[in-house]
């Protein structure tokens, strides 16, 4: 994980979280941080280790949320959360990573498939044979067929918003719909129904992991009930759904179907599971700052609140109970550049110029949860672990820059628009607000549920020209970010997934396939990270920060750990408690 150094502040942060009050960040050789007595970030102190030890067998884990998914049909799961929580608890896929803190986590091991594949014809050809003793919940046996069938779905126009590697890389792909009226993909073979074989039309050697995302997960045709699959996903994993009220409550039961014997990463301790939904934020925290009677025995689904952050960091006993690892994300204000006044770079620039890093920072938890954002791409995937700094712009901005911009497009005078953001970016949002508004950009903000956020600016013809989103790697790879948030070739009117600029660029698109191209992996990285300060200058988008996945557990909990593959969220495939008794179950 990226961790930039830092200047040190000592009493300082402790005394003003202990008054309850923002401590103010400073600009060091990183950005800008808070360090503790010790001279380390008091929220990282459970970095790359296990909270709580290792779970016993049995109990009820209790999920405190403040929203429903956004999608646990894998055809559709494109969530960092979302995914973890699919594909550890509900579906396997044929990889996945392994379950463990740190950078063993973005390690891959087999998971429906006995090894990590065979690739051949110069990687564009790739095997799977799936492992025998596979079943779903009901009993019958998991095929190859069922993944292929998955994938294949994953087209069909009325099951938007999933990861789309397949629709890029797959041979023969273009213009498929999915498997309704019996139309397949000659480019998925299954020879019997235990080989899977996948043809892409062009070489792509980091092919296997793409086939940890909920894509390659399986679903039986039988099963597949279209949009409303998302309500009852059929498990080939350790748990089953009991019962799913949407936006209220969702039950995990064991599969007893699930054989351990063939999964050595999910561990599934406790015996159910249960998602509490529509909670405010500031009662979620609350309750398990207290981690009284069933508290104790649960677990957060979203990120402490920032205003909470002072009644956890000041406290050594609920501290040692505070994960902090980095979403590895970046967070970005993207501005819609096909629409007026955004097709003009000056304009675009001038938001880069505005904004106010530090304040945003400063709304998002405070230095010692974020980190301030430089390039697109977060550190990781940067030689060295931290992102370059090419623009150069002051953490607090430089409106007179940003002023000279607008009037150089011709709004001197300024501009109104729109901002679009999860309901609990609000803070981030007024930020935002007021640092465009000093330079003469009046800003509206609309919020959104967060299980409806995606949705929402995944329309393409109706959404703001404003929102604010990140993406995350969705492994180790330029190539699973760039092009993803860049590329205006799989820009979608429904249902629209990274790039939310909506930038059709075509120097960077021709720039992405001859990187792509490059079998040299360390030439690729290279490239990769020339074209991040390339697409930053035409300002597609203004990154902010680089924010940490704060998540407070109750007492009872053990094996808790934030997995570096899944943005920081707490790995659902190792989690249980210390005392099932003590669960209430």
């Amino acid at each position: 994980m990226d961790k930039h150094p830092r200047i040190t502040l000592a009493a300082a942060l402790l005394t003003a979280l202990a008054l309850g009050t923002t401590a103010t960040a400073c600009s060091g050789s990183g950005g800008a941080s808070d360090r503790g007595r010790s001279g380390t970030n008091p929220a990282t102190g459970n970095l790359g280790r296990v909270v709580g030890g290792t779970p016993a067998k049995g109990g009820t884990l209790n999920v405190l949320s403040n929203q429903d998914f956004t999608h646990l049909d894998p055809a559709r799961n494109w969530v960092m959360g979302d995914m973890d929580f699919g594909t550890r608890l509900l579906y396997r896929t044929l990889l996945t990573y392994k379950a463990e803190p740190g950078a063993k986590g973005s390690e891959l091991a087999p998971d429906l498939a006995e090894d990590l594949g065979t690739s051949s014809n110069g990687a564009k050809t790739w095997t799977f044979r799936l492992k025998q003793g596979l079943k779903y919940e009901d009993g019958s046996p998991v095929t190859a067929q069922d993944v292929k069938y998955n994938v294949e779905r994953s087209f069909s126009p009325d099951l938007p918003g999933g990861p789309d590697y397949a629709a890029r890389y797959l041979a023969g792909a273009e213009g498929y719909k999915g498997p309704a009226g019996g139309k397949h993909l000659a480019s998925i073979k299954t020879p019997d129904a235990r080989t899977i074989v996948f043809e892409l039309r062009t070489p792509f050697a980091e092919f296997r992991y793409a086939t940890v995302l909920p894509t390659f997960a399986p679903v039986p045709a039988a099963q597949d009930k279209g949009p409303q699959y998302d309500n009852r996903p059929f498990s080939s994993g350790p748990y089953q759904i009991e019962s799913y009220a949407r936006d209220k409550r969702l039950v995990l039961v064991r599969n007893p179907h699930w054989d351990a014997a063939t999964d050595p990463v999910r561990k599934a301790y406790p015996d159910r599971i249960v998602v509490t939904m529509g909670l405010k934020g500031g009662q979620v925290d609350d309750r398990l700052v207290a981690g009284a009677g069933a508290d104790a025995s649960a677990v957060p689904w979203a990120g402490l609140r920032p205003e909470s952050t002072p009644k956890v960091l000041t406290k050594p006993d609920i501290r040692a109970r505070l994960l902090a690892e980095s979403k590895n994300c970046t967070e970005m204000v993207q501005m819609h550049t096909g629409r007026a006044p955004f097709g003009d770079v000056r304009v675009r620039q001038a938001v880069q110029y505005a904004l106010d890093r530090e304040a945003i920072l400063t709304a998002s938890g405070g230095p010692a949860l974020n980190d301030p954002a430089t390039a697109l791409m977060p550190g990781s995937l940067f030689t060295g672990g931290k992102q370059p700094d090419t623009l150069k712009i002051p953490l607090t901005g430089d409106v007179t820059k940003a002023k000279q911009l607008l009037k150089e497009a011709g709004k001197a005078d300024g501009l109104t628009t729109r901002l679009t953001v999860a309901t609990g970016d609000k803070g981030v949002a007024e930020a935002i607000q007021e640092a465009l508004g000093r330079a003469g950009i009046k800003v509206v903000i609309e919020t959104v549920d967060p299980s409806a956020f995606y949705d929402t600016i995944g329309d393409t013809k109706n959404r703001t020209d404003l929102v604010y989103t990140g993406w995350c790697p969705d492994y180790p790879s330029g190539s699973t970010f760039l092009p993803f948030v860049f590329d205006g070739r799989y820009i979608k009117e429904k249902g629209n997934s990274g790039n939310h600029s909506l930038f059709r660029d075509q120097p960077t698109m021709r720039r992405m396939d001859e990187i792509a191209a490059m079998t040299d992996a360390t030439q690729a990285n290279k490239a990769w990270q020339e074209l991040d300060g390339q697409i930053l200058a035409k300002a597609p988008t203004a990154p902010v920060v680089i924010e940490r996945m704060p998540l407070l557990v109750g007492p009872n909990i053990a094996g808790a750990f934030g997995h570096s593959s899944f943005g920081g969220q707490i790995d659902y495939a190792t989690i249980g408690l210390k005392d099932p008794a003590k669960s209430g179950s």
